[in-house]
């Protein structure tokens, strides 16, 4: 309910020009303040007329008065600055730490706006109940928010990269590494993949990377993949045991213990083939920062991120059972897949690291000249109106679905806000 009701201080959904506080001084709000999400009062640098005299402060909204002091305010310093308390219910009160009272005022939420509001955040991490609003707004107002949250998906992206430079003190091929084997667990087994890439540093890999087999055995046996001894084995398996075993005594490894998922997944996306491929572009020298800093089209990104394999890996997708011979190791709109989620993140990051002001929009650019993605969260929102043009629309989806609707944020929402909106005032 207190969320609630912030939301509604926040959009001025409340305010009336005849409101008074509880001891019956006309209040104007001239600004509410901008939401505080961390510790301290609700909202910051809040203007507030009170019987014409102005005051800049805090303001701070409990669904009870008598919350201040349950919430021990009445002690903080922190809230010595509030110049207004917003609250449902008027119960006690309040002074600061000097004992002066601080104005208050009581707004309302009917309860069966509050219930509709309610039932609207319960629902919307299964379904969409806003689709009707969607499909009702102007298409501006679609790109408008997209746009923003495009841009936001973007940048955390890029932001998650520059944090992996710093572990990595400073190692940009080392950050690449770890963000591409990442983004070959494709959702799946990202983590997977993530953790045997923090285990394996490119440099350690980089010492024995001449030997193809050396490089594969790393990987898979890290990762716990090769098989344990059997009868009628083939070749390449004993030998990269063999190497392995050999390896891992010399430098005291010992595989991981992970959670890679197999189950109802088709051969190609099976993590063996991804990680062969990992090893085969570390195999012939791992240098996608600057190679794809340079890149001056989608194709030459395409080009960086193909890899062909080699040897048993040609001929298998899996440890059992010899498959024609596919040499690619991944299809174009995997690679585009990459290029989303690694190349284009990977070049704002290196960008931002060099001080440009102007790589957002250019790589925004180069989103929208991908294809939309088509999955789940996707599929969703294809019926509501919303234009899915290009990747950079299904990007600013993906978001506007993990940050927002999942996380049943609907009145920090655009969409939710318009819908709220009505629900309040109506």
């Amino acid at each position: 309910m207190e969320a609630l009701l912030q939301f509604v201080w926040q959009h001025r959904l409340a305010l009336r020009p005849d409101m008074q506080t509880v001891d019956h001084r006309k209040v104007r709000v001239i600004h509410p303040g901008t939401l505080n999400t961390d510790a301290g009062p609700d909202f910051f640098n809040a203007t507030i007329e009170i019987d014409g005299q102005q005051w800049a402060g805090n303001v701070e909204i409990h669904v009870r008065a008598s919350d201040w002091f349950r919430h021990h305010h009445d002690t903080d310093p922190a809230y010595d600055s509030v110049v207004l308390h917003v609250v449902q219910i008027d119960d006690a009160p309040v002074h600061r730490r000097n004992g002066n009272l601080i104005p208050q005022i009581v707004i309302n939420c009917t309860p069966d706006a509050a219930r509709r509001c309610n039932r609207l955040m319960e629902y919307s991490a299964a379904s969409l109940p806003c689709a009707s609003t969607i499909e009702k707004l102007p298409r501006l107002y679609h790109t408008d928010w997209l746009t923003s949250l495009g841009a936001e998906r973007l940048l955390e992206k890029s932001e998650r990269i520059l944090t992996i430079v710093k572990e990595t003190g400073g190692h940009w091929e080392g950050a690449a590494y770890i963000t591409l084997a990442r983004a070959l667990g494709f959702g799946l087994n990202s983590l997977p993949f993530e953790t045997v890439a923090r285990n394996l540093p490119l440099q350690f890999l980089n010492r024995h990377r001449d030997e193809l087999l050396t490089t594969e055995a790393f990987l898979f046996g890290q990762a716990g993949l090769i098989p344990q001894p059997h009868p009628g084995e083939d070749a390449y398996i004993q030998a990269l045991r063999r190497e392995y075993t050999f390896m891992a005594a010399k430098f005291s490894l010992r595989p991981l213990t992970l959670q890679w998922k197999m189950a109802r997944t088709r051969p190609q996306n099976l993590p063996h083939r991804r990680l062969a491929a990992l090893a085969e572009k570390i195999h012939q020298g791992f240098h996608l920062v600057g190679t794809l800093h340079d890149a001056a089209t989608l194709d030459d990104m395409r080009r960086e991120l193909a890899v062909e394999l080699h040897g048993y890996w040609a001929t298998h997708f899996t440890f059992s059972g010899e498959s024609a011979h596919t040499p690619r190791a991944l299809g174009k709109s995997s690679i585009d897949t990459l290029i989303i989620n690694v190349a284009i993140p990977l070049r704002l990051a290196y960008a931002i690291y060099q001080g440009d002001t102007t790589a957002l929009t250019s790589n925004i650019e180069l989103l929208e000249q991908l294809e939309p993605e088509n999955n789940s969260v996707t599929r969703i929102f294809a019926d509501t109106g919303l234009d899915i043009s290009d990747a950079f629309r299904s990007q600013a989806l993906i978001q506007l679905r993990r940050e927002y609707c999942e996380k049943r944020k609907c009145i920090y929402c655009r969409f939710g806000h318009k819908m709220l909106s009505a629900e309040i005032q109506r």
